[in-house]
């Protein structure tokens, strides 16, 4: 990424309210699964501009949130959102590297880079005993991608189905307390506001920022045209 597309994908993205699919049901239904207490440690892996803390406090009313993002502009934007609350701290910090000992460790759309095996036999040693990990991984849905749906993954060689997701958690020594894929709404609680940023920005968008926005676009208009074919499944897991 060079520095005139970081700076427009960052003039897109920014303080928009989720950097991926999401809603608060997702967080009352995973905490729910791994049977998290009331005065929980949680972490918020890869928090993103803060979306799933206000949740995850929710469902954990008396715990605690640490909240971390590799990007700085990220983290800014959780801190400004959440850094008056005392059961929240938020910092720029690597998902890899955190140290616990976490209740939950909660993990949307990012466990991807590491890999899904990688990140959960990291995250075993942060967890406190009972402890469990609720993640997002996007897979395919369907035997037979169209054309569409693989070219538009095509960066994601890696990309599995479910029975494959399933698998790397298996093999990463973890039990399944349950999945579930994310809904429409929760895809579209991301689309819908970038869609009206998208179109803020077209008039008179050149360079970069028309590349930005035209990766963007063809995004959502993929999702749009082939959710049946792929989508995330939300995991909730313990190690065995």
């Amino acid at each position: 990424m060079n520095d005139a597309y970081r700076a427009a994908f960052f003039q897109l993205h920014r303080d928009l309210p989720r950097e991926g699919p999401g809603e608060p049901a997702d967080v009352t239904w995973a905490t729910e699964r791994a049977g998290t207490p009331r005065d929980a440690r949680i972490c918020d892996a890869a928090c993103g501009p803060g979306a799933d803390i206000a949740a995850l406090l929710t469902a954990s009313p008396q715990g605690h949130v640490t909240a971390l993002d590799q990007v700085d502009a990220f983290a800014a934007q959780a801190q400004a959102r959440h850094g008056n609350d005392p059961r929240a701290t938020v910092s720029t910090g690597d998902m890899m590297e955190i140290t616990g000992p976490f209740d939950l460790i909660w993990c949307a759309g990012a466990v991807y880079f590491p890999g899904v095996r990688t990140a959960l036999e990291t995250w075993r040693k942060a967890l406190a005993p009972g402890g469990a990990v609720a993640f997002s991984q996007v897979c395919w849905f369907t035997d037979a991608p169209s054309g569409a749906a693989r070219d538009g993954w095509a960066e994601y060689a890696d990309m599995t189905d479910e029975a494959g997701v399933l698998a790397q958690i298996d093999a990463a020594g973890c039990d399944v307390l349950g999945t579930r894929r994310l809904s429409d709404a929760a895809w579209e609680a991301y689309y819908t506001p970038l869609d009206a940023r998208i179109q803020t920005l077209s008039r008179g968008a050149s360079g970069a920022l028309k590349d930005v926005l035209d990766e963007a676009r063809a995004e959502a208009a993929l999702w749009r045209e082939h959710r049946a074919e792929f989508g995330y499944l939300l995991c909730v897991v313990r190690p065995k």
